[in-house]
């Protein structure tokens, strides 16, 4: 591949080791309005859409109130992971020093991406933001949207590094490089290597180090 102009993250299991956060924060919010227990896998099973679309699956009868308290808990419980992953924020800082291009496209709503974003002091850092919906998945579409706003750049100057196997594959729709992210505690590398990403790490350490041969020296 050709250099590297541009780098697209996504956030879960990526940026930072949020999920056991979105978990919580879901059983927070949803079991008193539906008065019963909610396992881990019935709310992963119902990823894709964003959280909007997490609570009309499990409690649709009280779809407002649900993801008004999705928001509160998903804030008032992110002490739970109150940092990104160790050597994010450098490397973000790297990229950006670099000239390179740094966006995200998640599958999170854009509030609760926002909220994150916040705790992590990244506001500021990803030059678009594209989230998820509540309709379904809408990564390769967030993906091409930012390929558009970049004429300059070509798709294999891009990569898009995400933790879920759904991402390799978003990855080859949009026509760029899939990176994947394996140092989450709730990656699942095997499934991961079975989708052949073109490449995977184990540790952003790694990462990193691949990326400073791949950026041209300013």
């Amino acid at each position: 591949m050709k250099l590297i102009k541009a780098v697209i993250f996504d956030l879960d299991g990526t940026v930072a080791n949020t999920l056991p956060l979105c978990i919580s924060a879901f059983r927070q919010s949803i079991e008193p309005l539906i008065n019963r227990y909610v396992s881990d896998e019935e709310i992963i099973e119902t990823f894709g859409p964003s959280e909007e679309g997490t609570i009309m699956a499990l409690a649709p009868d009280h779809y407002d109130k649900g993801v008004a308290d999705y928001l509160l808990h998903y804030e008032s419980s992110h002490y739970m992971c109150p940092t990104p992953f160790p050597g994010i924020a450098e490397l973000l800082d790297f990229l950006k020093k670099k000239g390179v291009h740094v966006s995200m496209v998640t599958g999170k709503g854009r509030k609760s991406a926002m909220i994150s974003l916040k705790q992590f002091q990244f506001e500021n850092v990803f030059e678009i933001l594209e989230a998820g919906s509540s309709a379904g998945s809408r990564k390769t579409e967030g993906i091409q949207l930012i390929l558009e706003k970049l004429p300059d750049i070509s798709k294999d100057e891009v990569v898009y590094v995400g933790d879920v196997p759904s991402d390799i594959v978003v990855s080859r729709k949009a026509g760029i490089v899939s990176i994947a992210a394996a140092w989450a505690e709730t990656a699942e590398p095997e499934k991961l290597l079975a989708l052949k990403p073109d490449e995977i790490f184990y540790s952003v350490e790694d990462f990193f180090d691949w990326l400073k041969g791949k950026i041209a020296d300013s």
